[in-house]
């Protein structure tokens, strides 16, 4: 299945900075991208585990919910083609054969079963400790009406990727493999936008924005992130995050 960014000149939103790792503060740890499903009945462990991390407020943390359980009677209400080509992009990047839930992608460059968060950890420190890590400075900033992205320098190219997420949503799930549960959902991510190039020369984008209201839009994620020869998603180098409003979780 193939993968793609859906690139764009203008980004819409109002976002402030906030989290422990947005605007000027230090740097994120990792990435962490879990692919998951309202209809798959081991991802439960897995949702509650990015919750945590989420907590843990030392990563950027991302959920993708995927299409292909929506057969087993019960369609999540958050899941889109888009992020299972995302996922199918990664397996290729990873060399895999196919894709599986809960896979919680790290750095663009590894996977592993999203339930376990001592696992999820130790390979985020793992890939650091091996070069593998978030080793170019991403920053962002709302400046004025406008968000200012700042990345240093580096070795390379990359595309610079912004994913919008809704921060926390519940769902009660009343068919499927999660049938009379309520769930409840971290940085569900519906849209993912490729904003830039970055050849590994310091470099900034200033990108409009525009009140979102009463939208539920409540932050995004920015993405240093290399691409295989078909444009499927790979190692990413450096990130940072932007929520709307309130400056903790």
């Amino acid at each position: 299945m193939p993968f793609r960014f859906r690139s764009v000149l203008l980004v819409a939103g109002l976002f402030y900075a906030g989290a422990a790792f947005a605007g000027e503060v230090r740097a994120p740890k990792g990435v962490i991208e879990l692919f998951t499903s309202q209809g798959c009945s081991s991802c439960p462990p897995a949702d509650a585990a990015l919750g945590e991390l989420v907590a843990q407020g030392d990563m950027v943390v991302l959920s993708y919910h995927v299409d292909y359980w929506n057969y087993l009677g019960w369609t999540d209400t958050l899941s889109s083609k888009e992020n299972t080509e995302r996922q199918y992009g990664y397996a290729k990047s990873l060399g895999r054969s196919g894709v599986y839930t809960p896979q919680a992608v790290i750095n663009g460059r590894d996977h592993v079963k999203g339930t376990d968060l001592t696992v999820i950890n130790d390979k985020v420190k793992m890939l650091g400790q091996n070069g593998k890590g978030l080793d170019v400075p991403v920053t962002a900033a709302m400046r004025g009406d406008e968000i200012e992205i700042e990345i240093g320098n580096g070795k390379g190219q990359a595309d610079v990727v912004v994913a919008y997420f809704t921060k926390r949503q519940q769902v009660d799930v009343t068919k499927g493999e999660n049938s009379g549960k309520n769930m409840e959902y971290w940085h569900a991510v519906y849209d993912v936008q490729s904003v830039g190039t970055w050849n590994g020369q310091s470099m900034k984008l200033t990108l409009p924005g525009k009140l979102m209201g009463k939208s539920k839009k409540d932050g995004c994620a920015i993405l240093l992130q290399t691409s295989g020869p078909g444009g499927e998603p790979a190692a990413i180098l450096g990130a940072t995050v932007l929520m709307v409003g309130r400056k903790n979780y």
